[in-house]
């Protein structure tokens, strides 16, 4: 058997052993990035290095990042599919060695002192070319020297871009274990799903580049490697597991909700699913709500993926008999397991527990909401039936799919709850309606989020490196008339805006808004440079730099100083000079949560 930690040693052993440089992950929530949520994969916090910035620890980099995605989250009860996982990935930053890197992972695979896995067990997929680029015979010939048998050729799953298609982009190969299950047929390949192939590792070739949309894709000038493997599901291969739930952290948990629920595990499939989804889901509310940035459940953003885990673990608790006070012996388990790795979650403990079991009292006061609206449904087509008697026409005992999908969405009724009240008063419900319903609601949350969830890029037009620096000088100011304790809570910045969240105990006076406002174009039309340096982080410190968020850079930063006015660790991108900010105006000033002020700026 391997753990977790045990595979991350291997990892971390294996590219020092080549020359990689381990930087710290970065916080689950994204900084200074409207086009995704959470951040969902390894190299997203790394965007900046992709398109060309220099890293300070050079340019062969790896770590561990924790990682959510909810794309999948309708998929998660079954064996492999997770919101929330650790992704190990690496960086080739400037240079792009296909056969060396491919050569390297199959090391890394199938070489008894890492992985050990047998190489005729492993299959590939490798990029077949279309009109925007040729077949990858590179990483054919590489993969066929290693001695891979089955090679399947894509052009489709193997093209990797961002959100939107704008950016670094290039030819991918992914690796796949053979679990030894049947074909489903004959041209059975890691592209059906059927699970034949589990998909383990993942290298990005980053040779291309796409500037506008619609455009065909250039040589990169600057090409990266980019490569990830999924920490849980690599496990579960390893230890000859047929799920990610049967060993590890998950599985401690699966055990306690075992020893404490009314129906067991394995007593039937939705028990089994059940089980999971609160395992999975509460993993990642445990991580979500112990991040320094402070995200709590509502309904929007963040907080609203939030509720949704929570409530509907409360919804799996409910079908197994367990009661959801015990989420927080669950909390405790994922804390005193990643705790030592992530110290904000160790630190946030008591407040994790504290916030899921408000959102649990919460969610009962809205069962007993949706108990009411559910009476008036009834009420309803009581009254339908009685008016329906004096013209003839005949009503029948069925609740709409419309109003089981509004009492399922409004007031979070399962629709197995709406069925099993429906059957005591002697109703139906239309449960194809509801279906439709749900579907029509599902693919408008698409459109509304698209690109969301898709791994997507902060935007790196100057527009927001300006913007980006004028969060900077707005922190200073705020610094200098509150006192250095004011810190960032968060930050959020479009092409059009920033937005940027602070301590503070009292709404800001129109006075102390246009001081802060002076402060900053004082400083626009001063015309300071903005100078970038790399340092140790004690070096950093010594300097007077200032970083709220320190730990996640690594053992050497970046440090960007305007002037004489502020000195801040930070990744980047920046304006040259602060002329380029033109003119800096506050539109808003409003609370963003207890003790924690928001204000909203643009440059014009």
């Amino acid at each position: 058997m391997i753990t977790d930690r045990q595979l991350k040693e291997k990892w971390f052993n294996f590219f020092e052993e080549h020359g990689f440089k381990k930087i710290e992950g970065f916080s689950i929530i994204p900084e200074n990035d409207p086009t995704v949520l959470f951040t969902t994969a390894g190299m997203h916090p790394l965007v900046p290095y992709l398109l060309g910035e220099k890293h300070p620890a050079g340019e062969k980099i790896y770590d561990v990042q924790r990682c959510i995605r909810t794309n999948d989250i309708d998929s998660v009860g079954d064996g492999s599919h997770l919101t929330f996982f650790e992704m190990l990935g690496n960086w080739t930053l400037g240079k792009c060695n296909k056969t060396e890197m491919i050569k390297m992972s199959f090391d890394f695979l199938t070489n008894p002192k890492y992985l050990g896995l047998d190489k005729d067990k492993l299959a590939v997929t490798v990029f077949a070319g279309n009109d925007v680029a040729p077949r990858d015979d590179e990483a054919y010939n590489a993969w066929k020297e290693c001695g891979i048998k089955e090679i399947f050729f894509t052009s489709e799953d193997n093209w990797w871009a961002l959100g939107g298609g704008i950016g670094p982009c290039g030819p991918d190969s992914e690796m796949f274990y053979d679990t030894g299950k049947e074909k489903c047929c004959e041209s059975c390949s890691p592209s059906c799903g059927c699970g034949k192939y589990l998909e383990i590792w993942n290298d990005v070739f980053m040779q291309y580049v796409v500037r506008q949309a619609g455009e065909k894709a250039e040589k990169l000038g600057r090409p990266n490697i980019d490569t990830g493997m999924g920490l849980e599901r690599t496990v579960a291969i390893l230890n000859g597991e047929k799920n990610v739930y049967a060993s590890g952290c998950l599985k401690r948990v699966i055990d306690f909700i075992n020893a404490n629920a009314k129906i067991k595990y394995l007593d039937n499939e939705i028990a089994t699913k059940s089980y999971r989804i609160i395992a999975d889901h509460l993993r990642s509310s445990t991580f979500i709500l112990g991040d320094a940035r402070g995200v709590v459940p509502s309904n929007v953003g963040q907080g609203y993926i939030l509720r949704r885990f929570i409530r509907r673990s409360i919804n799996c608790a409910r079908n197994i008999g367990f009661d959801s006070q015990l989420f927080a012996g669950i909390v405790d388990l994922y804390v005193d397991e990643y705790g030592q790795d992530y110290s904000d979650i160790k630190a946030n403990r008591q407040f994790i527990k504290d916030e899921m079991l408000k959102e649990v009292a919460k969610f009962s006061k809205a069962i007993e909401e949706g108990h009411k609206e559910f009476e008036k449904v009834i009420n309803g087509i009581e009254r339908h039936k009685e008016f329906a008697l004096k013209t003839g026409e005949n009503v029948e005992n069925i609740i709409s799919g419309k109003a089981a999908f509004r009492l399922y969405d409004t007031f979070g009724f399962p629709l197995e709850l709406t069925e099993e009240l429906a059957k005591e008063r002697g109703y139906q419900v239309d449960k194809l309606g509801f279906e439709q319903m749900f579907k029509e609601h599902q693919e408008k949350s698409r459109q509304a989020t698209a690109g969301m969830f898709k791994g997507g890029l902060a935007d790196t037009s100057k527009q927001s490196a300006y913007l980006h620096t004028a969060t900077h000088l707005l922190l200073a100011g705020l610094q200098k008339m509150f006192g250095k304790d004011v810190v960032q809570k968060g930050s959020n910045i479009t092409p059009e805006r920033l937005r940027f969240d602070f301590n503070l105990d009292h709404k800001m006076t129109a006075e102390e808004l246009k001081e802060v406002e002076d402060f900053v174009n004082n400083a626009i039309s001063r015309e300071l440079d903005v100078t970038c340096d790399v340092m140790s982080i004690e070096d950093a410190r010594n300097s007077g730099a200032h970083g709220t968020f320190t730990n996640k850079y690594g053992e050497e930063v970046k440090v960007y100083t305007i002037g004489d006015v502020s000195k801040e660790i930070c990744g980047g991108p920046h304006a040259e000079n602060t002329r380029q900010l033109h003119h800096f105006k506050i539109i808003k000033e409003e609370s963003s949560s207890s003790g924690i002020r928001r204000i909203k700026a643009i440059l014009d």
